[in-house]
């Protein structure tokens, strides 16, 4: 492919190499710096004059300081005088901060998508995100990718006769009953309420789990405490199994050891949209045992063919639930 050129910040640069290698292109460098008062520098170090330059950025911990050196990469290209700037952001974590649902407080979700902008974004390609509305956030096009397929394509290796996909609140039941339909399983859902980051209460399970092979499937896990809520309602009702599905496996705060620590979890999978989580020091084998991740780089590199061709990217990726 020519007058393509990707750049990788240092959030994630495995999943930037493996898009790289399913593209045919060169990951071009990228040098990060820091100066005595702790500011940071980047400069891009391939030619982006006129070329249609992809900067591939999660936003992970530490997430403001990958924040602002994907806004210095958006603001070297457009120096640089590229063609078109494409931020291709696997995970956008402050998608979360989409609404105002307290006095004076903050909407992230708009205002890093006004920074990104006004940095010299010209189009975003993103991955599961929060919620439908944050894709309104952006004044720029924006492609929004869902990793569904891929889901599906890892349970469809098992028996998917008795199985019901269950979401963990009713905000999430639209994406898990497109997953049901991929897969020919039933859906359920839990009744919510959430208190606090890490403090939610799920008092309901709506739908058929009894007797079932039942997949959790949400878009994220952080903390995991709406999870565990939730196998804590779903033990109620005696599924015949229990397997975790996500799209962003976070696994904050000791998140990923509580999950495999649960004697009915089989499996938990996720996708590669961030960086794997680091290995338990204390060499637990149930980690490696129960763990699946799935790569999403052909996705994305196929999205980028078509974004730089100037194809239809919904063609391929239309959102689940759409006509």
């Amino acid at each position: 492919m020519r007058d393509i050129a990707v750049f990788s910040g240092s959030a994630h640069p495995e999943l930037a190499s493996e898009v790289c290698a399913h593209l045919g292109v060169p990951l071009s460098p990228t040098r990060v710096s820091r100066f005595a008062n702790d500011c940071l520098e980047v400069q891009l170090q391939a030619n982006c004059r006129e070329r249609d330059v992809f900067l591939v950025q999660p936003l992970v911990r530490p997430v403001q300081e990958h924040l602002v050196e994907l806004l210095l990469m958006c603001d070297a290209a457009r120096g640089a005088s590229a063609g078109r700037i494409t931020v291709v952001m696997p995970h956008y974590s402050y998608a979360r901060s989409d609404k105002k649902d307290a006095p004076r407080i903050s909407l992230g979700g708009r205002l890093v998508a006004d920074l990104l902008v006004a940095a010299g974004a010209g189009r975003v390609l993103a991955m599961t995100l929060h919620a439908p509305q944050v894709h309104g956030f952006f004044s720029v096009p924006v492609d929004h990718l869902h990793a569904l397929r891929e889901l599906a394509a890892h349970f469809r290796q098992y028996d998917l006769s008795r199985t019901t996909v269950v979401s963990p609140d009713l905000g999430n039941a639209k994406e898990a009953a497109a997953f049901a339909r991929m897969i020919g399983a039933r859906v359920a859902a839990g009744a919510k309420q959430r208190y606090a980051d890490d403090r939610v209460t799920i008092t309901s399970v709506i739908g058929d789990v009894a007797g079932r092979d039942v997949i959790v499937l949400d878009d994220e896990i952080a903390k995991g405490s709406t999870v565990l809520e939730l196998l804590d309602r779903l033990r109620e009702s005696g599924p015949r199994s229990i397997r975790v599905a996500c799209t962003h496996g976070l696994f904050a705060g000791g998140a990923l050891k509580r999950l495999t620590e649960q004697p009915d979890v089989l499996e938990i999978v996720c996708t590669n949209t961030v960086p794997a989580p680091v290995e338990d020091p204390e060499g637990h084998r149930e980690f490696k045992d129960k763990l699946r991740i799935l790569s999403i780089a052909p996705a994305l590199a196929e999205a980028v063919r078509r974004i730089h061709n100037g194809q239809s990217v919904s063609a391929l990726f239309d959102a689940p639930g759409r006509d």
